[in-house]
């Protein structure tokens, strides 16, 4: 079953001669369940399709599908709201809240939802991240790698439609990028999860299921 769908998605910054094209005429589709990498250069648009993909920012035009909405008829309040319940982000730099714990940060999108967090689901998720003995940490006492497993669960708490990392591992040394790496492959094994993941790092895009390239801000199979 599709559940993510582009339509001759474009961004473009400036006027004139200094208009710039980040995202040029992307179309595709992502399946249920599919675990897809986007890798491309520095520049190559990836990180402004993936705020595209994720609601975080308007194209200029084209339209967007998830689960059949088209995102961006929706106001900003409303788009909002279906962003924090369907789309789970990770980035590069983990973005935890510093005075909150491990499991705090964890629950933190059902708490700002007003949802009640489903504490099965929390003790599960930290067993499969293993932090279930650092559940009380605070971010500054925990490593690169274990603040971004923090974050994955965060953006897995929700059961998204569609879990969107971007460059998540560029912040990591090899030992943790591995580990991560991992985790997100057991997150779409495990959970079902649809993960459409931007990188340049080529060895960990061949884990996905499928891989697009992007240059020039143009998607090639």
């Amino acid at each position: 079953m599709e559940i993510l769908r582009t339509e001759h998605l474009v961004k473009k910054y400036g006027k004139g001669e200094n208009k710039i094209i980040a995202v040029n005429d992307v179309s595709f589709s992502v399946e249920q369940g599919e675990y897809v990498a986007v890798v491309g250069s520095s520049g190559s648009g990836k990180s402004t399709l993936m705020h595209m993909l994720g609601g975080v920012d308007r194209p200029t035009s084209g339209k967007v599908f998830i689960e059949d909405n088209d995102i961006y008829r929706m106001n900003d309040d409303n788009l909002a709201i279906f962003r924090r319940r369907q789309v789970g982000l990770i980035y590069q730099f983990y973005n935890l809240i510093p005075v909150l714990t491990v499991e705090e940060n964890l629950t933190l999108p059902c708490e700002l939802d007003g949802r009640k967090t489903d504490k099965g689901l929390v003790w599960e998720l930290a067993g499969v991240l293993g932090l279930e003995d650092r559940m009380s940490a605070l971010p500054n006492e925990l490593s690169g790698g274990q603040q971004q497993r923090v974050a994955i669960g965060r953006a897995l708490i929700t059961r998204p439609a569609i879990l969107l990392a971007d460059e998540p591992t560029g912040n990591l040394d090899t030992r943790a990028s591995n580990e991560v790496a991992e985790l997100l492959k057991v997150s779409n094994r495990k959970f079902k999860q649809t993960i459409i993941m931007i990188t340049h790092n080529l060895e960990l895009a061949k884990q996905a299921d499928r891989v697009l390239t992007i240059e020039d801000g143009r998607i090639y199979e």
